[in-house]
């Protein structure tokens, strides 16, 4: 008798698989893929462009946070790093590659030039990208040290994680409140 509960025990408990399985939801799966592998769009603009540049070198290996990959092809790309100082005559050419991107995609507006004009209280000089574009995270300094960037990536990975993902798109006609 106690040869069968051993073997039904057995079937029901198998420990070959047992750190193989994984139960999650599918946000918390979409999300933790998606904060993993962003991959910037850099739209150096100023001088912060080379704090940028300096972030992807080995010494603050912006790869620990799967964003080594810098494409500067927007449909490529689900973040925008807007480092440095922006004139409406660059504007356009911002929107324009921001509508190129494909959703979901995220802004850090890097520097204070970037975030609010810097000290360029000019005609010429666009008082923050988030006139033009939504911005999910700031970035201060002039310019900002690369660590900073990093700090601006984590906060933005945080965000990600937060988010809802799927909930929008398995939504129904029912489920939709109109007003």
């Amino acid at each position: 008798m106690s040869t069968d509960s051993t073997s039904s025990q057995h079937a029901a408990y198998d420990s070959k698989i047992e750190g193989n399985v994984i139960f999650t939801r599918a946000d918390a799966a979409i999300n933790w893929m998606r904060k993993n592998s962003l991959w910037p769009m850099p739209m150096g603009l100023a001088c912060c462009a080379i704090e940028l540049m300096g972030a992807s070198s080995s010494r603050f290996d912006i790869a620990r946070f799967g964003s080594e990959v810098m494409r500067f092809s927007p449909r490529q790309s689900d973040v925008m790093i807007v480092a440095g100082t922006v004139t409406y005559k660059m504007a356009l050419a911002v929107k324009r590659i921001w509508d190129q991107m494909p959703d979901p995609k995220w802004c850090i507006a890097m520097g204070a030039c970037a975030s609010s004009g810097g000290m360029y209280r000019s005609y010429a000089v666009l008082q923050g990208i988030d006139n033009l574009i939504p911005v999910d995270v700031y970035i201060s300094g002039c310019p900002p040290r690369p660590e900073a960037l990093l700090e601006g990536l984590m906060k933005l990975q945080k965000k990600i994680e937060q988010e809802k993902s799927t909930s929008t798109h398995f939504r129904t006609e029912a489920d939709q409140v109109t007003v």
